[in-house]
């Protein structure tokens, strides 16, 4: 864990900026930079193991970042950001090391208009509590809290319409291709690309402050891999097999929130049926045969698409089934 003096003084952020064009720097500049003795440098360094940023060291040269790193930049971001460039009130927090984008804004008094990204998480969380991979500047780790009357009636479909925005997103910027897994999956050829968790807070049947966390797989190592239990994929291989430059994370992460915050703004009066139409054109399971399992059953069926309030419509031997959101998971059947 990287101590509070560390962080606090900013030294993590000084010194990652210095090494994040991948060049080397030596010793005695990054003890200018820090404010440290040269010998106190290395020292220093190996606290960037700690969030998995492996530093190469060269006798004669100093230190360097292999291919370097692409940091997220608020100035940049504001520049590419419509939403915060018209509406000040959005604040924009960008942290380089989080437990929780979630939990950061869940803890704020009042989280309305709120936005949080991460360089890193320690303890990301997807659907069911399920841990989320989150290494160092590699993805895109964002939350965005907005405040909603009519509680939970009000938000039903939302887990789904964010996945279309998100998708709208990216195809802006050239990604095709990509599909949605019901209720809260963003996928490419059937592998894992993105997820949302939607957490909410108040009043569930009055007024309540909700937290959309999107977690986006950028630019994925390959030494993960083994950590995740399912199929992925990350928009650094797409972006090659669509044969389009890929954008970079801060012009990701504002095509995001421009999109997100849309959405939410106008989310009261438009509800899910404004997005089904596109939902459904993304569907990755409409007409296949699947599994539901829950922690107490197992229902099979084959995927008819999802009604006006985003409830999975699944064709069972029983006849047609609907199915909400919660502690499902989707599978396809084997």
């Amino acid at each position: 864990m990287l101590d509070a003096d560390f962080l606090d003084k900013g030294r993590l952020r000084s010194i990652l900026n210095c090494l994040s064009d991948g060049n080397f720097h030596s010793g005695e500049e990054l003890g200018t930079l820090l404010g440290v003795s040269r010998a106190a440098v290395w020292k220093q360094l190996q606290k960037l193991e700690q969030l998995g940023i492996h530093v190469a060291s060269v006798k004669g040269k100093g230190y360097s970042i292999a291919g370097g790193l692409d940091l997220l930049d608020v100035d940049i971001l504001k520049e590419d950001l419509s939403v915060i460039g018209q509406n000040d009130w959005c604040q924009l927090n960008v942290v380089p090391f989080l437990d929780s984008t979630n939990t950061f804004l869940m803890q704020l008094p009042t989280a309305h208009a709120a936005i949080c990204l991460a360089e890193v998480q320690t303890a990301g969380r997807g659907r069911r509590g399920r841990h989320w991979h989150s290494p160092f500047a590699q993805n895109i780790y964002l939350s965005i809290g907005w405040g909603f009357e009519g509680g939970a009636a009000a938000l039903e479909g939302l887990s789904l319409a964010t996945g279309v925005a998100v998708v709208r997103a990216l195809e802006r910027l050239g990604f095709s291709g990509i599909s949605l897994k019901w209720p809260n999956d963003v996928l490419y050829e059937q592998k894992k690309l993105a997820g949302i968790l939607i957490e909410m807070s108040g009043d569930p049947s009055g007024s309540c402050q909700v937290v959309v966390g999107v977690g986006l797989n950028v630019n994925m190592s390959l030494s993960v891999a083994p950590e995740i239990g399912q199929p992925w994929t990350d928009l650094s291989l797409i972006a090659q097999v669509l044969g389009i430059v890929h954008p970079g994370r801060n012009i990701l992460a504002a095509m995001l929130i421009d999109e997100l915050v849309q959405l939410l703004k106008s989310y009261s009066n438009t509800g899910f049926v404004a997005y089904k139409p596109e939902w459904e054109a993304r569907n990755a399971h409409k007409g296949l045969s699947v599994e539901l399992v829950s922690p107490v059953s197992c229902v099979s069926g084959v995927v008819l698409g999802v009604n006006p309030q985003g409830a999975l419509r699944l064709q069972t031997a029983e006849g047609e089934q609907l199915f909400y959101g919660g502690e499902i998971s989707l599978r396809t059947a084997s």
